[in-house]
């Protein structure tokens, strides 16, 4: 342990600590990881749960037609984590679960450490199905993830006990993955005071060791479970029957658990913050904007170049607003560098040669409908005109859809399309098995971050965060962040159809056609016929958008707003 005695607690299914490491899928898990970087930085006494996902998110294979294949995600725990002595126990269905744990220290730049607790089931005292319960991130059906969430929730508050963590401050649950820690809190409190029943009032106090970050307005992102299958998996409670709890109609919402028993909740935008609040309108919801971490995620050349110009950059990230100071040239050959080497893993991983004089568009994230990757091939003779007129441009694509995710599957299939169609007028390359070190090679050789969800379902998004630190300006619409980094010609352009009305209607034919406008009126003529205002907006994007969409000033938020209140 470090040597605080009272750290906060951070669960979370899901976390990016190395690329090899696959216990993360997207955003959710990235976060996390940048979470803890900074906490380590920052010295702020973070303690991490996590699970164990020994098979991983699987590997992407991508035939010629676009068609995902799924390969088993299986890593080498041992050459990554270490084994700790300390156990714990969990009952599933009545019978007795043993968990294990792994350490992953991640260390900041003072040599501060965060160690991150990985639980496992994989030991030949469990059944044959328990001790599968940790494989698999985002596996199996509902029973299967509700069994990990018991693990996760119940079982890291009792690992962390084995662990030596009898006190701690705070509670931070990343999403409803984790809220039934909640429960196991309020055990021990009966326990401790030789009680086996809970009253409304047990909970008053439990409240105010709580944190709950919500991510998402997606209604596939709160999980629900079945009460009954509640009370098969974790035995009766009365807390299943409390009036305004969780479970309502035989339906049991861990994003309500979560809430009920918090005092600090907050969604991951100020957009974000509002929609959650009218989602959940019985609930007073801050709002703490993501963030990336900037060290992490800052191309080498673009490192040695902050280096030079802006010492203590990567230690205090508001001093990159210092970056309007850069010269334009030496902005330009860091770029450059960042691009060749993005180009260099198009020709290693899909045979395409694509040239660095083009103006390249980046689109990578998970493939969900609602991100709309097909947004830009709505009109492909369009597409195709506008390359003929106003400057050539060529697409790079990177994402997987989640095995179960039909309709994903299908709209990374239609983008496949679009590449056989357009060929050479509009070259596209999909580079398959999307993972963090793609994500930061990508995020910084692009010339534009397209972004195209479908208001107001991207809660934040944190890929555009890692463009705009490399000096990529967004192209976006407005919603998640985006809506706070977006100055007009300054940081970027929006995709709007009416001026920049953050809440208005949305079409998609609409919302193409003024991705073409701005595309070819704009964007393009920048690019090409006034370079030196295009790179005025990367130095902007850097100055304005790196300087605070980072972890560093998340976690200071976290930190005065909700874990030392």
């Amino acid at each position: 342990m470090n040597d605080s005695p009272t750290p906060v607690a951070y669960f979370t299914m899901e976390i990016a600590l190395e690329p090899e490491i696959r216990t993360y899928s997207g955003g959710l898990g990235v976060l996390a990881g940048d979470t803890a970087r900074s906490a380590a930085d920052l010295r702020v006494p973070l303690v991490v749960v996590t699970l164990l996902h020994r098979k991983g998110y699987f590997r992407q294979e991508i035939a010629k037609d676009g068609t995902q294949i799924e390969h088993d995600g299986t890593w080498p725990v041992e050459q990554h984590l270490q084994r700790l002595d300390a156990t714990a126990q969990v009952e599933i269905e009545g019978r007795p679960v043993l968990l294990r744990v792994w350490r992953y220290d991640v260390v900041g730049q003072g040599g501060f450490v965060v160690p991150v607790h990985l639980i496992d089931t994989s030991d030949k005292q469990n059944s044959e199905y328990d001790q599968t319960l940790t494989d698999y991130l985002y596996g199996g059906d509902k029973h299967y993830r509700l069994c990990q969430e018991a693990v996760l929730g119940i079982g890291g508050v009792r690992i962390l006990r084995a662990l030596g963590y009898n006190s701690v401050r705070k509670y931070h649950m990343n999403e409803g993955h984790a809220s039934l820690l909640t429960l196991e809190l309020l055990d021990e409190r009966l326990r401790a005071e030789g009680r086996t029943a809970a009253e409304p009032d047990d909970i008053v106090p439990l409240r105010k060791m709580c944190v709950f970050t919500t991510h998402t307005p997606v209604e596939a992102g709160h999980d629900r479970f079945d009460q009954q299958a509640m009370e098969r998996v974790l035995g009766a409670r009365k807390e299943f029957e409390m009036k305004d709890g969780f479970c309502s109609g035989g339906v049991c919402n861990m994003t309500y658990l979560g809430f009920n028993m918090s005092s600090f909740i907050n969604g991951v935008a100020r957009k974000h913050g509002e929609v959650s609040r009218e989602m959940f309108d019985n609930y007073s919801i801050d709002s703490i904007t993501n963030g990336i971490h900037a060290a992490t995620f800052a191309s080498p050349s673009m490192k040695k170049l902050f280096d030079k110009y802006i010492p203590s950059w990567n230690s205090d990230n508001f001093r990159l607003r210092y970056a309007m100071s850069i010269p334009h040239h030496e902005i330009w050959e860091a770029h450059l560098e960042a691009k060749r080497r993005l180009l260099s893993l198009v020709q290693e991983r899909c045979g395409q040669t694509l040239d660095e004089n083009v103006f390249t568009i980046g689109f990578a994230r998970r493939v969900a409908t609602y991100k709309r990757a097909d947004l830009i091939f709505n009109q492909l003779k369009r597409l195709r005109d506008i390359s003929k007129r106003s400057g050539k441009f060529q697409l790079i694509f990177a994402g997987k859809a989640h095995p179960a995710d039909v309709p994903g599957k299908e709209l990374m299939k239609r983008v496949f399309d679009a590449k056989r169609e357009l060929g050479d007028d509009v070259p596209i390359a999909y580079i398959e098995d999307y993972d963090l070190e793609m994500g930061k090679i990508i995020t910084a050789g692009v010339d534009t971050w397209l972004n195209t969800p479908r208001p107001p379902l991207e809660a934040s998004g944190t890929s555009g965060m890692k463009a705009a630190l490399n000096g990529v300006p967004s192209f976006s619409v407005l919603d998640g962040w985006w809506i706070e980094g977006w100055i007009e010609g300054v940081t970027g352009w929006s995709i709007s159809t009416n001026g920049g009305s953050v809440d208005s209607d949305h079409d998609d034919v609409e919302e193409a056609q003024a991705l073409y406008r701005k595309l070819e009126e704009v964007i393009l003529p920048c690019f090409y016929r006034e370079r030196v205002r295009f790179l005025d907006i990367m130095r902007h994007s850097i100055a304005l958008n790196g300087s605070f969409f980072n972890t560093e000033r998340m976690m200071k938020e976290y930190v005065l707003k909700a874990y030392f209140t």
